[in-house]
Order: structure tokens, then sequence, then C-alpha cells
């Protein structure tokens, strides 16, 4: 049984791209609409932010979600994409899918160790 608190790896895409244009006039206000850390660090906050809620399965959607937006808004202008060379966009594909996944599984962890976790009157003994 799945918890109704985690999102399907469908809506974890479609919640990642939503977040991802929102993030767009915070980063406009701020004046971080360029190639930096600031930008870099705030899209992969949103991807961990919106793989905590979702599945393990998810991260790749999100992490490509993420990665869109910040290459087309962030590093190349005006929402086309561009391409800097195989090494820094699969790096910054990987950091974002990287953050989805650690959060989306930490998430699911505890709910697996307290499945596991045995009930009734020998609970509390360990395990032989």
């Amino acid at each position: 049984m799945t918890s109704p608190l985690r999102l399907t790896a469908a809506m974890s895409g479609a919640v990642a791209l939503l977040a991802s244009a929102a993030l767009l006039p915070a980063l406009a206000v701020l004046g971080e609409l360029r190639p930096t850390w600031v930008a870099l660090a705030a899209y992969t906050l949103l991807a961990a932010a919106v793989g905590r809620h979702s599945r393990p399965v998810a991260a790749p959607l999100i992490g490509l979600a993420a990665w869109l937006f910040h290459n087309g808004f962030v590093e190349h202008r005006h929402g086309a994409l561009g391409w800097s060379g195989p090494a820094p966009e699969a790096g910054h594909l990987l950091l974002f899918t990287a953050a989805a996944l650690l959060l989306s599984a930490l998430a699911a962890l505890p709910r697996r160790v307290r499945s596991a976790a045995p009930a009734g009157r020998d609970a509390w003994r360990p395990a032989a």
C-alpha cells in the first residue's frame, strides 16, 4: 500500500515544472537570472524539496524539469536550451536528480523501517 502523501512520478514531474517556473520571478527579483552558484543552489534546493514529497522513481523527472528551466532561463536566456558541453550539462542534470533522489529516499526510509519493525509483546527483544 502506498502512502497518499507521496506524489506519483507524473505528478512529481508536473509539480517540478510548475515550481521551476515559479522560481524564475524570485531569481529575477534577486538579479540572479545568470549562471551563478545562487541559481544553481536554488534549483538544487527546489529539486530536493519536490523530491521530499515524491517517490524515488520520480527523481529523474524532477531533475530533468529543474535542468530544463535552469538551462533555458538561467544559463541561456529567453527559454532557449543550449549546450555547454557534455560535462557541465550532465553535471547539472546529475546534481538536480541526485538531490531529488536523496531526499525522496530519505523520506521513504522511516516508513520502511517502521513497517519492518516487529509488533507485539516481543517487540523489545533483539532479533536473533
